[in-house]
């Protein structure tokens, strides 16, 4: 049998020559189309949960976010480890489910729990957000702005409003996450003695500027309506 393989691929070697060479085209162009990952999904499953806290510090946001966050997600059914990671204005909490666990309903049992979480967070927090499915090979690139004329709240600006936009307008793109940004706030210094001149209190300074926010401290007015919409 192996004798006349090789005989004949002696005798007819232009035509295995020419196989190859169609093969090798073929298989080529249908590698690029190929919609498989580059290997199986080898990691339990996860849920990422992050939550901004705009203005505080690394300790502040692990002390009012990350904790109380950490002891809520703990009783979810089904949860092996929890992980996190608190940075300047932003926290991470990882959970890891049992080898098993079908992701959607991992993704549910979160969720229903998130709702008590958010209760325990302080009004100036944004709101948890939980992160698209990912697989464990899917974050695959990551970048770091510095330069020698804009300081690190220009910059942050510059990636929050440019770069991250650009980049989620590119296929295949899930999610960006930013880590130790600082974005600008604008604050309001009330002066006594100019308040008592043109007789403006301190309850019409708060509502006026509530109202000028997106989001306002002051629940019943028009910005904190918004918040509590989404």
């Amino acid at each position: 049998m192996f004798t006349w393989i090789i005989g004949s691929s002696l005798r007819f070697r232009f035509l295995v020559l020419a196989i190859a060479a169609t093969l090798l085209v073929f298989g080529t162009q249908q590698l690029r189309k190929m919609p498989v990952d580059v290997f199986p999904e080898f990691a339990p499953p996860k849920v990422e949960i992050q939550t901004e806290g705009p203005g505080m510090t690394a300790i502040e946001v692990e002390e009012l976010i990350t904790i109380p966050m950490e002891g809520q997600m703990r009783g979810v059914p089904g949860v092996e480890y929890v992980r996190s990671s608190s940075v300047t204005g932003l926290s991470q909490v990882v959970l890891l489910f049992k080898m098993g666990t079908d992701l959607m309903d991992a993704r549910q049992r979160v969720q229903e729990r998130l709702k008590l979480a958010i209760a325990e967070l302080p009004k100036s927090s944004g709101m948890p957000v939980i992160l698209q499915p990912l697989s464990s090979t899917s974050r695959v690139m990551k970048i770091g702005l510095s330069s020698k004329v804009y300081d690190q709240m220009d910059l942050s600006m510059i990636a929050y409003w440019t770069i991250k936009f650009r980049l989620m307008s590119v296929p295949g793109v899930a999610s960006i996450p930013m880590w130790g940004d600082q974005i600008k706030s604008l604050q309001v210094q009330v002066d006594p003695s100019l308040m008592r001149a043109h007789n403006v209190t301190l309850d019409e300074v708060l509502e006026t500027t509530s109202d000028a926010l997106d989001i306002g401290m002051l629940t019943y007015s028009s910005g904190g309506r918004r918040a509590s919409t989404g």
